[in-house]
């Protein structure tokens, strides 16, 4: 009996500080970005949304992020196709190198950028400058959201059973009607998802996109780098509702990932 109690006590603490952290670290500061956006009335927080240059940095950065995200669908499923049915001189090193994103701080990524494609690199002097427009944006976005479409591919073509495959060979199938009816859809879930997970990712970058953008108001002014300026004119309203606009698409962006999760594992 004493057994039972003490692990039913253990049980109720563990949970206990689980949920406590969760609820510090995670809702807390949600709910206080959602107060303090609504702090001075309905008026206030449309007529910050609506307001030419938070709009316009909002619409940039979604068609910038949807841009980027894109590129990362195609470019990210043959990667992550490339890394697993091939063996060839420098794969382990090559998979390890996709978290690197992850890994480096994003102003590092900015910097990398800015030294390669800036003005006063090599390619800048022989007329390629791209820093301060919306393609260096785009690959900022890109660099920072590389790893998340080929670590959605990857564990689905590892799980992935070669009799498939051979079935469709078997019945006479091509190698292109064979990819596109039996493996395409195996991987489908992981790119959604993974292009999802980008697109919300690219949504919130700032470290990247600050040192490349040129952040010109109405032209390469992104929604981070505009809730960063609204902090420093200190006007925290503004900035938490333009934040709560990037944080529901976000919410719903993860719902949909659910969703698609959800309808893999019953599949």
């Amino acid at each position: 009996m004493n057994i039972r109690l003490r692990s039913s006590w253990w049980s109720f603490g563990f949970r206990t500080a689980i949920l406590l952290y969760f609820f510090l670290l995670v809702i807390l500061p949600i709910f206080g970005i959602y107060v303090q956006s609504f702090s001075q009335g309905w008026s206030a927080f449309a007529e910050s949304v609506i307001d030419p240059l938070a709009w316009k940095a909002v619409l940039l950065t979604v068609r910038l992020a949807v841009l980027a995200a894109l590129i990362n669908l195609v470019v990210g499923t043959i990667i992550g196709w490339v890394l697993i049915r091939y063996r060839f001189p420098g794969r382990r090193l090559l998979n390890s190198l996709v978290d690197l994103p992850f890994a480096l701080p994003t102003a590092v990524g900015g910097l990398m950028i800015l030294l390669l494609l800036g003005p006063n690199s090599p390619l800048g002097k022989l007329g390629f400058d791209i820093v301060y427009h919306e393609p260096a944006i785009v690959i900022a976005m890109v660099f920072v959201t590389f790893p998340f479409v080929i670590r959605g591919v990857q564990p689905l073509l590892e799980e992935m059973e070669a009799s498939e495959e051979e079935a469709a060979y078997t019945m006479g199938a091509s190698r292109s009607r064979t990819f596109f009816s039996v493996i395409l859809p195996t991987m489908l879930p992981g790119i959604i998802s993974g292009g999802m997970l980008a697109f919300s990712r690219a949504l919130a970058e700032f470290g990247a996109v600050v040192l490349v953008a040129g952040n010109i108001p109405g032209r390469t002014l992104v929604a981070s780098v505009y809730i960063f300026g609204q902090i420093e004119s200190d006007n925290t309203q503004g900035a938490a509702a333009v934040s709560v606009l990037l944080l529901t698409l976000s919410f719903l962006i993860l719902w949909a990932i659910n969703i698609v999760q959800g309808r893999r594992k019953r599949a």
